[in-house]
């Protein structure tokens, strides 16, 4: 079993470069297979299409954001709650290849706008983000508390500097995700 998750993992992490490199529909099922040195047999083994390797990777997005919902339902709406849940958030976005799989999102936009894992993506976001606002909350305080979340994705987008190290970057984005979230 444990072949098998090494096998499909680097499936994932060839799929992923390639489709950053090359966009999602330039990129085909052979040249992934070429890319790892197996047959198109053997990658079909573990992913039928392009699709099943995206669903994958974004179901790695999903899950994390479904256990951050599943913790911020068992807690109390405070502020520190808030605080946590973007501090649990930040560390999540820094862990394994969250960062590859946002600049393949990022740059296939088009391809993947109507892929039904990113509508499931879209929903669970906004299920997090209700946990950072309240219903009766003005629309500016709204808002602000949803960036929140987003600052931390804009960091690595908008903080490419390669002279941040990504600890001085996360640190960025979460001082600023914090002080978006105040209340």
């Amino acid at each position: 079993m444990r072949e098998h998750a090494d096998t499909r993992t680097r499936i994932q992490d060839v799929a992923l470069t390639l489709f950053v490199e090359q966009g999602y529909e330039a990129t085909s099922l052979r040249e992934i297979a070429e890319a790892l040195g197996v047959t198109k047999a053997a990658l079909y083994y573990h992913f039928k299409t392009k699709d099943d390797i995206v669903a994958s990777l974004a179901e790695d997005r999903v899950r994390a954001v479904e256990e951050l919902i599943a913790w911020a339902s068992s807690q109390p709406r405070t502020e520190e709650t808030r605080r946590e849940l973007i501090r649990r958030y930040a560390d999540d976005l820094h862990r394994g290849r969250h960062r590859e799989i946002m600049r393949f999102f990022e740059r296939n936009q088009t391809s993947l706008k109507n892929h039904p894992t990113m509508e499931k993506t879209r929903r669970r976001m906004f299920e997090l983000i209700s946990f950072l606002v309240e219903p009766d909350d003005p629309a500016p305080a709204r808002l602000r508390n949803s960036m929140a979340l987003f600052a931390l994705h804009a960091a690595w987008f908008m903080l490419g500097d390669d002279t941040l190290s990504d600890e001085e970057r996360r640190a960025a984005a979460l001082e600023v995700a914090l002080d978006l979230a105040r209340r």
